[in-house]
């Protein structure tokens, strides 16, 4: 079902499309949770540790893989609500190409490279094996992970949240199937946890491209779509690799103090792991109202309806805000309770390092929701390249913690730099936002030449009159 963004209340719009998409991030977190809990529960901590040690690692290689997909949408979206759905097409053909391309790069350089990024993060010898012996497998199949992520994409680009969510429904369901059957029946260790991952994102990425072969005929094919033009693929590229490379800055940062922690030891990487996978619990709404944020730019930019965005950040701003305080209490009252899921109740000292973590972090859930929303709100209009400079931000804080504190400051410094990067990809963020709307308003040369990009036919027509 497709929806248009350019109409009717901003707030209730982008709240109908927010809620079967925060259904389906809760349900992706728990995708990536399984693992995890049947991994600590059946596994054990030093195994728990083990797969949480190459987050940073997955966010780098896998984030990118996500953010070239929900960028290659983007132009699509901005086409949707242009009312173009020939430029749809094609954009969409070209996509299946670009998705292929990737998928062989990615695959390629983790299949050389991915024990070298493992040594140099200083991952804990006591855990280096089975940390390699998993991320390997999961990498070996990003091509899955591509598939699915590309066309849920394209149909949360054309407004339907709701049928990306059925089909992650039913992989949830068989991921934790076969991480009970390969872990605990079969004995394969953290590789069957790793197999259970590929298998499921599998079958959610084949379900959702039947799904739209059958169910959605303006995603529907032909030849001339799918012929390869290097003009239509470069200007797709132009705005989803830098989004990935968004993605990858920010996971750079990251796996340079996931290095630092690593250096204080097992405990310390288990307490970060299971307060980082409570955290993505707790924060899914923020990242959620984001990820609605691209699309209703990307449709309202194409309809020319500056104003409408405006209204639109202003409402979700507002929503998001209203949220941090709830998360708040969440982490303050209970987040030890939730860690209880990937970790025995006997490990107190990790246990109080994680709440330390995450009652740090949630109070800077205010600047966490400004990067979603200002973000995902300037790629939605086209300004990937822009935004990039937050993820550069995000990257020099992290490097500052690692490098600077953590080795005087210990555990404290890690708790709070997650927050400091936020704080300084703010700076950038609202500076952009503020330039880039201010220019639509008072230069409609400069829009009508963004609008120019996001379809062709009906702006033809409008210049011929």
């Amino acid at each position: 079902m497709t929806r248009d963004m350019t109409t009717g209340s901003p707030m209730a719009r982008m709240l109908a499309f927010c809620a079967p998409l925060l259904v389906g991030n809760l349900f992706q977190q728990f995708y990536n949770l399984a693992d995890s809990i049947l991994v600590g529960r059946i596994l054990g901590v030093r195994s728990f540790a083990a797969v949480g040690a190459t987050g940073a690692l997955s966010f780098l290689i896998l984030g990118f893989a996500l953010g070239i997909c929900s960028g290659f949408s983007i132009p699509i979206a901005q086409s949707f609500g242009a009312g173009d759905m020939e430029t749809v097409r094609s954009r969409a053909g070209q996509t299946v190409w670009l998705g292929v391309i990737f998928t062989a790069l990615i695959t390629g350089i983790t299949f050389f490279w991915t024990d070298e990024i493992l040594r140099l993060t200083r991952t804990p010898e006591e855990i280096f094996d089975d940390a390699y012996r998993y991320i390997f497998i999961v990498f070996m199949g990003t091509g899955f992970t591509i598939l699915y992520n590309l066309a849920s994409s394209v149909l949360r680009a054309l407004g339907d949240s709701r049928s990306p969510l059925y089909f992650l429904i039913g992989a949830v369901t068989v991921n934790v199937f076969l991480d009970l059957l390969f872990m605990k029946v079969l004995g394969m260790g953290v590789e069957g946890a790793a197999y259970a991952t590929v298998l499921s994102q599998a079958a959610s990425g084949i379900a959702c491209l039947l799904y739209i072969y059958k169910k959605v005929p303006v995603l529907r094919l032909d030849l001339n779509s799918l012929r390869p033009s290097l003009r239509r693929m470069g200007y797709i590229a132009s705005v989803g690799v830098p989004m990935g490379l968004q993605f990858s800055i920010t996971a750079v940062g990251s796996i340079i103090l996931q290095s630092a922690v690593n250096g204080l030891g097992a405990d310390a990487v288990a307490a970060v792991s299971a307060g980082a996978k409570v955290h993505n619990i707790v924060a899914a709404p923020l990242e959620t109202c984001g990820v609605a944020m691209a699309t209703y730019c990307g449709q309202n930019l194409g309809a020319g309806k500056v104003n409408r965005i405006r209204q639109g950040m202003r409402s979700m701003t507002v929503v998001s805000f209203l949220y941090c305080g709830f998360a708040f209490l969440v982490n303050y009252f209970g987040c030890t309770s939730i860690a209880q899921l990937f970790l025995s109740s006997g490990e107190t000292a990790i246990l109080d390092d994680v709440r330390r973590y995450l009652v740090a972090m949630s109070c800077f859930y205010p600047e966490l929701a400004i990067i979603f929303l200002f973000r995902n709100g300037l790629q939605g209009m086209g300004f990937s390249r822009q935004a990039m400079l937050a993820g550069l931000a995000e990257l020099v804080a992290r490097v500052l913690v690692a490098f600077g504190f953590v080795g005087r400051l210990g555990f404290r410094a890690v708790c709070f730099a997650n927050p400091t990067a936020w704080v300084f990809a703010d700076a950038i963020l609202l500076v952009l936002y503020r330039y880039e709307i201010r220019k639509m308003d008072s230069s409609p040369e400069y829009l009508l030449r963004l609008m120019r990009g996001s379809a062709a036919a009906p702006l033809k027509r409008a210049a011929a009159k």
